[in-house]
Order: C-alpha cells, then structure tokens, then sequence
C-alpha cells in the first residue's frame, strides 16, 4: 500500500479494518462522532492533569515536584500495558462493554487518587487509574470501525484522534484552574464525576457488539506482535513514537517545573503558554486534506523536523513568552500532524496485523508520555534551556528513526 497516495491508503486502510458482519444501519456518525471525541479528551487527559498539579500535589504530600512526576511515569506504563489489552478485549466482548466497564473502574480509581494521602499511595493508584483509563481509546477506534460509515470513517477518527491530543493541552489548563479555586483533589474527583455521567450517554448512544467473537481468542492479535517486532522499520517507527511522545510530555513537564526565566511562579503566564497551543490543535485537523497530499512518510519526517527546530528556537527564547508561545504552538501542531503520519506508515507496512501494529503504536505513545517527566525531572539542575536542547536531539533522533520508511516508499 505505500503506493498509494495518502487519502487512497487512508481510504484503503479503514476499509481493511471493515468486518464482513455489517450492521443493518450504520449508527449515526454526529452524535458518536461527538461522543467519543468528549470522552477522548476527558480518559486520554488523565495523564497529563498532574502535569499542572506537581507543585500543589508535592506540597501536601510531602516530596518535591521531581519526585511528583512518579505519579505521570507510573500513570503511563500502566496505560500502555492497558492499551495492549484493551483491543483484544474490545474485539472479543464489544466496544460498548469495554468502554463501560472501563468507565466504572475508571471513576471508582479516580476518585481514589483525590483521596491519595501520601506519594507512595498516590503513585500506586495512578497506576490502577492509567490501567482503567486505557480501556478508552482502542475500543473507540475498534468502535468507529466497525460502526461508522466508511465515507464518515476518516472524519470520526480524525476528530477522536484529535481530541485525544488536545487532551494534553485542555485537561492541564482545567486542572490548573481548578486546582487554583478548589485544591489539586478537587480536579480528580470532579474528572471522576464526568466519568460516571458519560455512562448514560454512552449507552444510549453506542450501539451493543454486532456479535461477540469466539475464533482464535484474545490470544491472536499477541500472536502477531512478535513477528511484527522483528520488522526493523517498524520496530524503528514505534521508537520514534517513543522519541515523539517522550519529549512532547518532557516539554510541557519543563514549563511546569524548570519554569522558563520570568515565567517561573506565574501561573498566568504558565497558563498562557499552555493555551497558546490550542490553535495548533483546531488547525492540523482542518488542514488534514492539504497535508494528506503528502505521502504519510514524508509527512512524519517533516513533523518531527519541525518539532526540532521549534524546540531548539524556544531554547534560545529564555523568558520572552510571545516568542516562546510561537514556538510552543508551531511544536504542538507538529506533534500533531506527525502523528496520524506514523499511524498511517504503520498502517502501510502491516497490512495483515493492523490491530496488533496499533495496539504496539498505543503501546508505544505511552511508553515515550511515560519516559517524559523522568527526562525532564533528571535535567532539572540544567535549566529550562537545557532542557529544551536535549528535548531537540531526542526529536532529532526521532527523525532518523522514521526515515528507513521513507526510503522504503521510494524503493517501493
């Protein structure tokens, strides 16, 4: 398929993903479409509220703000070892039983993290909170799959795509915003309430499964993922996603805790820096069908470079936060288009094992969101600037990394 012209692969793609049992009526794609983008945004953001709650979590619980970021690692690795279970379970009982269950166990961890009395208990219950928050985003994408129209299918998954990334921009400026009002346990027990009434729209608007699959067993799709980690350019593409996912989390852990020069302490201009990404966020989507004309490869190159350099600039920028914005939302939105790009490549190159070769993608996002706030709270004493160059290589690599797919389309 790397032949093919981004939209034809895309097209081509999600028609493969298709099940000979269609339903009788495709469910109608609004009300879905809108659903599941909503809940995207509030299950997915979940890693990233504490991003905005160290100071304010480390005080109470006595430990620093570096030792804080335990409660993103963990939080992460759990989520990327519950995404890889995930889509096998969603396959095997139906999206909407997965998603449910994975709501109810979801509300009830979430809650317990607000009650977390000390760092230990906290990192413990993160981990329980990222395992059942993982259950999300393979059903929902099993779920557009297998219920959406085709012609309506690349919209849907582009819009609860998408609001999974603006997860990482919109749940820190809530939670820094409800943490200021109402203490950082407030945004987990409110996130906890969100959870438990988007079980009623959840089942009034999802339809059950068309029927529960019993060959092969959930241990199929585990079947086909070392084969698929014995592919040197794949396996090189979910290290770049690593790189990606590391350094985007990285960047917005050292806002918070290294503070740039004259923005430390301001939580209006934090805040400010946070929001500036927003944009980024609404425009890669729109401009999805320009940038598709790019072949998915070069696309994911070009992403990365771009994220490299408007890094390696907001290094130079110290505490200029007009320019720093800039830089900040040119990085966002380049985190953003690469992406969907990785997705599709992968996509391309394992076209028998497309549901084991996203689990591994999911897999590895969270992996590289878990590894950030590590790489930042190690490089603290460099300083924000610092930091930001070694954020720089780490894309820089990611660049290397994706381009053994580039060559293989031009040898294809």
């Amino acid at each position: 398929m790397s032949h093919l012209t981004p939209t034809t692969s895309l097209r081509h793609t999600t028609a493969a993903l298709s099940t000979p049992d269609q339903p009788p009526a495709w469910a109608p794609a609004a009300p879905t479409i809108t659903l599941l983008t909503a809940l995207g945004v509030l299950m997915v953001g979940q890693m990233y509220t504490v991003l905005a709650l160290l100071h304010p979590m480390a005080t109470a619980l006595g430990t620093t703000s570096g030792q804080a970021t335990w409660t993103a690692t963990a939080f992460g690795f759990a989520y990327a070892a519950g995404f890889l279970l995930a889509g096998p379970l969603s396959d095997r009982y139906g999206s909407r039983a997965v998603i449910t269950a994975g709501l109810v166990a979801a509300t009830a961890a979430t809650l317990a993290v607000g009650a977390a009395p000390d760092l230990t208990w906290a990192v413990a219950l993160r981990i329980v909170q990222g395992l059942t928050t993982a259950t999300f985003a393979p059903s929902a994408i099993s779920y557009v799959v297998h219920h959406i129209a085709p012609q309506r299918r690349a919209t849907a998954l582009t819009c609860v795509t998408s609001g999974m990334f603006a997860a990482a921009v919109l749940l820190q400026i809530g939670a820094q915003a409800v943490a200021a009002g109402l203490g950082w346990r407030a945004v987990f027990w409110i996130g906890a309430a969100l959870m438990a009434l988007s079980l009623i729209p959840v089942r009034r608007v999802l339809r059950p499964a068309l029927r529960h699959t019993t060959g092969g067993g959930l241990h199929q799709p585990f079947a086909a993922m070392p084969r698929l980690l014995g592919r040197p350019r794949l396996v090189a593409l979910y290290l770049s996603t690593v790189a990606l996912m590391a350094a985007f989390v990285a960047v917005y852990t050292a806002v918070a805790i290294a503070g740039p020069p004259g923005i430390a302490g301001n939580s209006s201009a934090i805040l400010a820096l946070r929001a500036s990404a927003l944009p980024a966020l609404v425009a890669v989507p729109v401009l999805a069908p320009l940038l598709q004309r790019l072949a998915a490869p070069l696309r994911a190159v070009l992403a990365f470079a771009l994220a490299a350099l408007a890094v390696t600039a907001g290094s130079f920028l110290g505490g200029h936060i007009v320019p720093l914005a800039i830089a900040l939302l040119l990085f966002v939105a380049a985190v953003a288009a690469a992406a969907p790009a990785v997705v599709e490549t992968i996509n391309a190159g394992a076209a028998h094992a497309r549901g084991a070769a996203v689990a591994l993608y999911g897999g590895s996002m969270f992996i590289g969101a878990s590894l950030g706030p590590q790489l930042t709270g190690a490089l603290t004493g460099l300083g924000f600037a610092d930091i930001l160059r070694v954020i720089a290589a780490t894309l820089a690599l990611g660049v290397l990394l994706a381009l053994p797919a580039l060559r293989r389309r031009h040898t294809d």
